[in-house]
């Protein structure tokens, strides 16, 4: 199963397709909705105030309320632009962001309104893809769950330190502030505002969850290897920089004897004792749950003055942003990392 996102942030539409969806899934549009509703903008002061229905309409590949084997398509319609906001970015690229990057590779020729085809906005279409993912997996018994580890330094318990079942997975996904600890979250949710009323913006860490896959899925080849493939979808999500699996970065300061996962066997199985490695060894499942982390940058549209370049005149210039833009976009991004993961799951299966 393959999708392709298209559209830009402040074009007519925005939308994915999805070709090799098996047929015959019975697709639950109301969970879809769900899942759409964590992503979209407008809900709060931590967010942009840009108001988006975020309401997919299915043009091909679903009839009778199951899919039909064909490409599944899907459009997101953009009603609230405000692209006068961004003319000026057409010649000077706003510092941290694709800008730039995307008059170089398309010859200036990009759509730069709201960042065009390189903005977060593009992130609701793969939510869709993602929660049509979900529902294929959760008919293998596979469930995908995320939480916020951290906010502008403020963290809390990792997953690793509790014990995971689906329903505290959906637990955190029904709250407003995907946190496992709710006074934890007040605390990030005022670094946040914190952070735009000193015209700035904040960073943190998504830390998501696979349950249900067996042991010895995967390959230590770069096809089927569970981190790779995990790792590349996710570093195709707009500002993340970092990803990491079971402690991770944490191990460079930790030693050997306190990375492995001792083997036991209980009640007949074997399994291990503590999950440092994430699920993961050698690129292959090791029953435990599948466990990782991704560091998401600060948001680079900022209310401050920067630095950057006239495109047109070559001179070095100030540049103050205007538009809606997110303080922070950790929270709205929980969704969209669970996604990712979906996605990378169903081709890590197969499916």
């Amino acid at each position: 199963m393959k999708h392709m996102i298209f559209g830009e942030s402040h074009g007519p539409a925005i939308g994915v397709t999805l070709s090799g969806v098996p047929a015959g899934i019975p697709l639950d549009l109301a969970e879809i909705a769900f899942e759409m509703g964590r992503r979209a903008p407008g809900k709060s002061q931590l967010s942009t105030a840009r108001r988006e229905a975020d309401e997919p309409q299915i043009i091909s590949g679903f009839f009778e309320g199951k899919t039909t084997g064909t490409p599944l398509c899907a459009l997101i319609q953009n009603t609230d632009q405000h692209s006068g906001d961004y003319s000026q970015l057409k010649r000077m690229p706003r510092p941290g962001h694709g800008d730039y990057l995307g008059y170089l590779r398309y010859d200036g020729c990009n759509d730069y309104r709201g960042g065009g085809h390189f903005s977060g906005r593009l992130t609701a279409p793969l939510v869709f893809a993602g929660a049509v993912a979900k529902q294929i997996l959760a008919r293998e018994g596979i469930s995908v769950g995320a939480h916020i580890r951290a906010v502008a330094g403020v963290e809390e318990t990792s997953f690793l330190d509790v014990p995971l079942n689906p329903g505290l997975l959906r637990e955190i996904a029904e709250k407003p502030f995907p946190v496992c600890d709710d006074g934890r979250g007040a605390s990030m949710q005022q670094a946040i505002l914190d952070a735009k009323a000193d015209c700035d913006s904040v960073g943190g860490i998504i830390e998501c969850a696979v349950l249900g896959l067996p042991a010895g899925v995967g390959s230590p080849d770069y096809g089927e290897n569970v981190e790779g493939l995990l790792a590349q979808q996710l570093f195709a999500v707009p500002a993340v920089k970092g990803v990491e699996f079971g402690r991770g970065f944490a191990m460079a300061g930790l030693r050997g004897s306190q990375c492995n996962d001792p083997i036991q066997v209980r009640n007949g199985e074997i399994t291990l004792t503590r999950n440092a490695s994430g699920g993961v060894n050698g690129g292959i499942t090791n029953g435990m749950p599948v466990v990782f982390s991704v560091v998401m940058r600060p948001t680079p549209s900022i209310a401050r003055e920067q630095d950057t370049v006239d495109l047109e005149t070559g001179e070095n210039v100030k540049l103050t942003i205007q538009g809606r833009h997110d303080p922070c976009i950790v929270h709205r991004a929980v969704p969209v990392i669970e996604a990712a993961a979906a996605l990378a799951i169903c081709e890590l299966l197969g499916i």
